[in-house]
């Protein structure tokens, strides 16, 4: 979305998507203020959908710099709506109403800052080391997928009613890594990301430094040079040595996780998935320890609420009966003699004074909210409404602590006795309405929140005077760049002028040079190609004539053995034939032949017969045995069918 686009404007599709259509106030009832910061305020809130409990953050995007306000509410729902890890909190939607957003999220009861505020003494090791545990879980996700956090420290590790460590505000996140703001609360930021306001990038190990810090502030109710202002700090933090815990009965473990934390050069400061692995959050503890913390907690702020609530209610009713009543009663002693052994006494010194520190509009972005909705149905507002004309010196207070006055578990039951049938009503509607409702956060804290909030303002322009200058200071700085640009164009352009004239013979001879160098390149292929054309033409020649002699005796070889199959089947044609004509003649000449025998025979015979004397053999003039032996064979031959040749 264009950062010049209207605050509020819903004109862009991918803009509108991010909220919802409805009217948060139809859908969320029983409001109540449970939180105050630079943003606007958190409040206590119920889904009458399906009656689930729920925190809604109202960040208004009105007034001074409303766009920018506008542009960091969409980045925060963009990076909610992108987070899916049990660490980190759930987003369940965001709605508009009247120039504020309604950022519904996930309800937790209060913060590890809250544990601090409420005991005030430091955590134990081993709720430390869960604490801790919960959160870098929480960043390891958001680093996997190159997210920054960028405001690390107890006041944003926020605590559920099942005992879960959820990671929270993510107003000054970064969706992309590395980054380059300077963004932060200050005595949490790391080194790199103050010289960051200058030059150089940084990644999710800045969230392990303000891990580090966080860790000390758990052990120590403080982060370190928590007594310095905020600008000497964090000249302190890029130039000095690493802070370190104090205290000597911390174990070695947790000293040599915080010295990993805090390690001053990025490079030697282990990442959030290495540090998981460290053995300060590898030993083994109890796996209720931190709901044994939180029950403890709400047991203390419980008592601490109902006797702060006894005290303000015994001075309404003086004021409204009798006049201010100077003297100290014994009730009140006893209230302060509870908090003094408790150790619950409310104090200036809690690290959520503290605001985060931004480039951007989210940590100068405020919201003016009524108390009135969280009001409206208690009963006991009622009764300190009717006494604000005459005690003025603690409005402030007598208008909030109400909103707050017995809400918890174990619900407080008043030891006077109310007149009014009204006042009786209005509790007992809001004790069925607080049924779900849990804290860890005193209702004099959130008051302080509130005042702490209004006196950082001057702050806050201070902050706002010193960006505005160093903007001026930006646009000083790049006009005289820019200038400085421009005669270093001038000076380029002269020198490229003088420069044109040997750079133009350079580039001429260096091209007369390469045509040379072409044309002797290509003479030498030519030659090439000719000598190869030549030796493919006596090849392709000699190819010739072998495959025209080839041809030739082939077609010579060929038409002999055509002529001389023609001649054999002209021959064998010719045998076929003869034997008809001979065979005719071979008949004709056999019959010729046995006539002739039979003549001769009939002849010898005669004359046999008619020779008065036989005939000696070989006498003349008879016939010769061997005349009738050779007629007899002949005539037995041509009996038998024998073929007789003939020259």
């Amino acid at each position: 979305m264009p950062s010049n686009a209207r605050a509020g404007s819903l004109k862009d599709p991918e803009v509108a998507e991010l909220f919802f259509k409805d009217d948060p106030e139809k859908l969320f009832a029983d409001l109540r203020e449970i939180g105050h910061g630079s943003f606007g305020a958190v409040y206590f809130a119920r889904d009458i959908r399906n009656n689930e409990v729920v925190a809604i953050k109202k960040m208004s995007y009105s007034g001074k710099q409303s766009n920018e306000k506008w542009q960091d509410i969409i980045k925060e729902v963009k990076f909610l709506q992108k987070l899916r890890h049990p660490n980190t909190i759930e987003y369940k939607g965001c709605y508009l109403r009247e120039h504020t957003a309604w950022l519904v999220m996930e309800y937790c009861l209060g913060s590890a800052s809250d544990l601090l505020e409420v005991h005030k003494k430091p955590l134990q090791e081993v709720e430390i080391a869960a604490i801790t545990h919960g959160a870098l879980q929480g960043l390891a996700y958001l680093h996997t997928h190159n997210m920054i956090h960028r405001d690390v420290k107890a006041g944003n590790i926020l605590l559920t009613e099942p005992g879960l460590v959820k990671l929270g505000d993510f107003g000054s996140a970064s969706i992309v890594a590395p980054a380059n703001s300077f963004v932060g609360t200050p005595y949490w930021m790391a080194p790199e990301v103050i010289l960051a306001m200058d030059e150089g990038q940084y990644d999710g190990k800045v969230d392990v430094w303000s891990l580090g810090i966080t860790s000390i502030e758990l052990a120590e109710r403080k982060p370190p040079l928590f007594n310095m202002n905020a600008m000497s700090a964090l000249y302190h933090i890029a130039q000095n040595e690493s802070p370190v815990l104090q205290s000597n009965h911390w174990s070695e473990y947790f000293r040599n996780f915080v010295d990993s934390c805090l390690q001053k050069i990025p490079q030697d400061r282990p990442s959030s998935d290495i540090l998981l692995k460290h053995r300060f959050l590898q030993r083994e503890r109890p796996q209720t320890v931190i709901m044994e913390l939180i029950q403890r907690t709400k047991d203390a702020v419980r008592e601490l609420d109902n006797l702060q609530y006894r005290k303000m209610k015994k001075i309404l009713f003086q004021d409204t009966q009798n006049g201010p009543n100077t003297e100290t009663t014994e009730e009140e002693e006893e209230s302060e003699q509870f908090l003094h052994c408790t150790g619950t006494i409310t104090s200036m010194e809690s690290s959520q004074s503290v605001p985060s520190m931004s480039i951007s509009a989210s940590s100068q972005s405020s919201s003016v909210n009524s108390l009135a909705d969280a009001s409206d149905d208690s009963g006991e507002m009622a009764m300190m409404q009717e006494g604000e004309h005459t005690v003025t010196s603690n409005s402030s207070v007598i208008h909030r602590l109400p909103t707050h006055d017995n809400i918890y578990d174990d619900p407080y039951q008043p030891e006077m006795e109310v007149q009014q049938s009204t006042s009786a009503a209005r509790r007992r509607a809001y004790c069925r309405n607080r049924d779900h409702f849990a804290t860890i956060r005193t209702a004099s804290l959130v008051t302080r929140q509130i005042q702490e909030h209004e006196q950082d303002s001057a702050l806050r322009e201070q902050m706002s005077g010193y960006k505005r200058m160093r903007r001026q200071h930006q646009k000083q700085l790049m006009a005289l760049e820019n200038k400085l640009k421009s005669e270093l164009d001038e000076h380029q352009q002269r020198l490229d002028k003088e420069l044109e004239a040997h750079r133009e013979l350079n580039k001429k001879q260096t091209q007369r040079d390469l045509e040379c160098a072409m044309l002797l390149r290509q003479h030498e292929c030519t030659q090439e190609l000719e000598f190869r054309h030549l030796q493919m033409l006596q090849h392709t020649r000699s190819e010739l004539i072998r495959l025209q002699h080839q041809t030739e005796l082939g077609n010579q070889l060929e038409y002999n053995k055509r002529r001389e199959q023609e001649l054999r089947q002209k021959h064998a044609a010719e045998v076929r034939q003869q034997p008809k004509s001979l065979k005719s003649k071979e008949l004709q000449i056999k019959r010729q032949f046995q006539d002739t025998c039979k003549i001769q025979t009939r002849a010898g015979l005669l004359l046999l017969r008619n020779s008065p004397q036989p005939l000696r053999r070989g006498a003349p003039g008879g016939p010769s045995e061997a005349g009738l032996s050779r007629s007899t064979s002949v005539t037995s031959q041509l009996s038998n069918g024998s073929h007789l040749s003939y020259s």
